[in-house]
């Protein structure tokens, strides 16, 4: 799986105008089952979304539909999750 860390770069009225539009993004990737957790850092300053595993060239085209790349940086962690509590153990091998 894919952990990505947003970390905006524009002041946050920017980013509010954007949200909408992102809350979009986000419930199309939940529906699809591409995005497994998302939400805002806090402080705020970015947020962070969990996204199962896939090829990275489809992490990239899922991410560059993201309006907020407008105005935030993306730091992307892939992640091979071998341990997890029994309630999170469905994220193994995902």
């Amino acid at each position: 799986m894919y952990v990505v860390y947003l970390n905006y770069f524009r002041p946050v009225e920017d980013v509010e105008a954007l949200l909408a539009p992102h809350i979009e993004w986000l419930n199309r990737y939940f529906d699809s089952g591409d995005i497994i957790a998302a939400g805002r850092k806090d402080p705020r300053t970015g947020g962070m979304i969990m996204l199962r595993d896939m090829p990275r060239t489809r992490l990239a085209a899922i991410l560059a539909e993201d309006p907020f790349v407008e105005v935030a940086n993306y730091d992307v962690t892939k992640v091979n999750v071998t341990r997890a509590a029994e309630q999170f153990s469905g994220l193994k091998g995902i």
